[in-house]
């Protein structure tokens, strides 16, 4: 006989509490210098594989078979990211948001302080790229947690009718994180030799990381749980103390895979376009750029991505408001149509040998990928049900990275090495749009949806609400999907 629910327990269909405007911007900042903290890590390195990693760790290769070698590290930690969605998507639906970014942060952090004191090739030989690759594995697998986790604290306790603007917040860090990782090594580059910056300058933007982890650390500890996962949390346990003969509440993982499987591939073709235009314009730029095709110096092509990401930094909380006023898919067709028209301009520009040209070619490709990337945040986390929201969002994101952002630069170098033309790396962006414009096309608008409904969002009409009594793990399947 199933026992009566206890008083102290909530019932089932409270909402969540608001949260104060004061809270929600503390909340704000702490997953913004959060995501800052760990994009610099990750993009840090990105940079230096393609500016230095090459002389010191493969140093035996032909240059740009070395850059390719060096590049392939850096695709390493993007084949660790799913893994890492996959468990702390897994724990975060089950004990909280907070706990699992804490966690990101600290491995994070210590991954790359250790990279500062890695010895290179001409010290241990071989054992120095296995490392460098074993340390950017735990790089992968923290960001492969954060990001998720991030952007759900904020949406969770957001206002609804600007989550797009306060959601789009944490995604700022990726241009921070650009911003700062480049800046550094833009003013190491400046003040000492080429010489000095390959001996030991590059080692001291990695060990930088450790002090601005100890500042990320102490303000993440500052935040509270996500509201809504603590409702929902509270109504699993009330269901289970009401009914002590309830089926065990299905892992997070599972349910997503047999309610949401649509919204996964929706996530996944969104993420195409947004990831690869993203690394070809801020990675593989420094490879194009300063090869022998164009010629440019390095301090130049660092230059142009540092100015460029401040704009990016500016542009994502407009495209945010914006997609809270016109919805989250015209935002982000509108974004993947432009990265797809811009890739010809983008190279052409780059090929005049010019900083002016160039500089432009990177602001307009990066203010096209902001706003796809800036409602990503809200549009990923409308999807999903909130028990499994972490899960779901980080999935879709995140797998998709193996086959965007992991080999973009490694994709284009090698094309660019086989043809000496830009001509089919803009080809691969375009496709690469016409991806993503089909999966956003496909995918139903999620902008007026209440994060404590658990009903899925993709498809062509929407299911009635489920009844509140009835268990997360068994929302209805997509309307897609029937």
């Amino acid at each position: 006989m199933a026992a009566p629910a206890s008083p102290a327990s909530p019932p089932s269909n409270s909402p969540a509490p608001p949260t104060a405007p004061g809270s929600l911007r503390r909340i704000v900042a702490a997953s913004l210098i959060g995501t800052t903290i760990e994009w610099y890590d990750f993009f840090l390195y990105g940079s230096a594989a393609a500016l230095v990693f090459n002389k010191l760790f493969f140093p035996e290769s032909d240059p740009l078979v070395g850059t390719l070698l060096s590049l392939l590290t850096y695709a390493v930690g993007f084949a660790a990211r799913p893994v890492g969605a996959l468990v702390f998507g897994h724990y975060g639906d089950r004990i909280g948001r907070k706990k699992l970014l804490v966690l990101s942060l600290l491995l994070m952090g210590g991954a790359t302080c250790a990279i500062g004191l890695l010895p290179t090739y001409a010290t241990i030989g071989s054992a120095a790229p296995v490392l460098l690759t074993a340390l950017r594995l735990i790089q992968g697998f923290a960001l492969g947690g954060e990001w998720g986790g991030a952007v759900l604290l904020v949406s969770e306790h957001g206002d609804a009718r600007r989550r797009g603007f306060w959601a789009s917040w944490p995604q700022t860090g990726a241009p921070a994180g650009q911003l700062l990782a480049t800046g550094v090594l833009s003013a190491l580059t400046a003040l000492i030799s080429d010489a000095s910056f390959e001996s030991w300058g590059w080692r001291v933007p990695f060990l930088l990381s450790g002090v601005l982890v100890m500042v990320g650390l102490w303000i993440r500890l500052s935040v509270d749980e996500s509201p809504v996962f603590k409702a929902a949390l509270a109504q699993a346990e009330a269901r289970k103390a009401a009914d002590r003969d309830a089926a065990a509440e299905k892992m997070p993982l599972v349910a997503v895979l047999r309610h949401h499987w649509r919204d996964v591939l929706v996530a996944m073709g969104a993420r195409m376009a947004e990831n690869i235009s993203y690394y070809v314009i801020t990675a593989f730029v420094l490879v194009y750029a300063t090869s022998d095709h164009v010629g440019l110096d390095k301090q130049t092509a660092l230059n142009a991505v540092l100015i460029a990401s401040a704009v990016h930094f500016a542009v994502i909380p407009a495209w945010g408001a914006l997609s809270d006023r016109v919805g989250r898919r015209p935002v982000y067709l509108l974004g993947a149509a432009g990265v797809g028209a811009w890739a010809f301009p983008f190279f052409a520009l780059i090929d005049t040998e010019d900083f002016g040209a160039l500089l432009l070619a990177v602001t307009v490709g990066l203010i096209f990928h902001g706003a796809m990337y800036a409602p990503q945040a809200a549009f990923f986390s409308e999807m999903f049900a909130t028990r499994m929201r972490y899960s779901g969002a980080s999935i879709g994101a995140q797998f998709s990275s193996v086959a965007a952002g992991a080999p973009a630069p490694l994709i284009a170098t090698a094309l660019l090495a086989d043809s000496g033309s830009a001509t089919p790396i803009a080809l691969y962006v375009i496709a690469a749009a016409l991806l993503t414009l089909v999966a956003v096309g496909a995918a139903r608008e999620t902008r007026d949806r209440d994060l404590a409904d658990i009903q899925p969002t993709t498809g062509p009409s929407p299911r009635p609400a489920p009844n509140p009594d009835e268990a997360p793990d068994a929302a209805p399947r997509s309307a897609s999907a029937s």
